[in-house]
């Protein structure tokens, strides 16, 4: 058979927690339900989640999580994000709920994605569908992009931010005259949010400083201009 639908059906502590948090990325509430057990089901267009409350539920031992496909995650992220700006004031990106920022995964043949963890612990993946829009993933070049790929993927993949702030303290520890100073930038910018994601907000203010000295040129600028809009969303959540 065809055209057969499948639909996530995830645990919480708080269906009304879930459902105000989904409201602010532009979801509305197609069903709902208290007895006999707690019930909330959410759409955005084509995409739909449902969520069941637990007693108890701890969402910071979730292992709740799903995939959804997208052809134009960058366009996703925006209108996610400005939910987040509207009825928060920032782009949230620590404690629980937050989002992580597109970014190409090595470990998923170089396809971008970014993840939203919401009010339940659960990891909603959102990957680009088919072949990136800049045609096939390469392989990144230098020093500073290939430790940068391997921290994306221990953090926004694995959840593991601890580890993957170590590897980039040691690869910004010791800086080379040859290090591409846009990929020093970037490695700068992603170290400072995972220290906001780890609350240590000291790091992360002398991280955001440190990549706003690195001399660039006019092409460098453009090319690090993602790294810094990253960098003013770091700002405001510090702020």
């Amino acid at each position: 058979m065809a055209n057969e639908v499948t639909i996530p059906l995830l645990p919480c502590a708080s269906i009304d927690d879930i459902r105000t948090f989904y409201e602010v990325l532009g979801f509305r509430t197609t069903y709902q339900q208290r007895k006999p057990n707690p019930h909330v089901a959410l759409q955005r267009e084509d995409l739909n989640l449902h969520f069941f409350e637990m007693a108890g539920f701890d969402p910071a031992q979730s292992y709740g999580s799903c995939l959804v496909l997208t052809p134009d995650i960058s366009k996703l992220h925006r209108e996610f994000a400005a939910g987040m700006r509207a009825a928060y004031g920032k782009v949230l990106v620590s404690g629980t709920p937050r989002m992580t920022r597109p970014r190409a995964r090595k470990n998923n043949d170089g396809l971008g994605g970014f993840s939203v963890i919401d009010p339940g612990g659960n990891w909603i993946r959102i990957t680009e569908s088919g072949a990136p829009a800049a045609g096939p993933a390469t392989t990144p070049a230098g020093r500073l992009a290939k430790v940068l790929a391997n921290a994306v993927v221990l953090a926004d993949s694995k959840g593991d931010v601890a580890q993957a702030a170590r590897i980039l303290d040691s690869a910004l520890a010791r800086p080379r005259p040859d290090d591409d100073p846009v990929e020093q930038v970037e490695a700068l910018v992603y170290r400072a949010e995972l220290a906001v994601t780890l609350q240590d907000t000291t790091t992360a203010a002398e991280l955001l400083a440190r990549a706003d000295r690195v001399v660039l040129g006019p092409d460098e600028t453009e090319r690090a201009a993602p790294a810094f809009e990253n960098a003013a969303d770091l700002a405001a959540a510090l702020r």
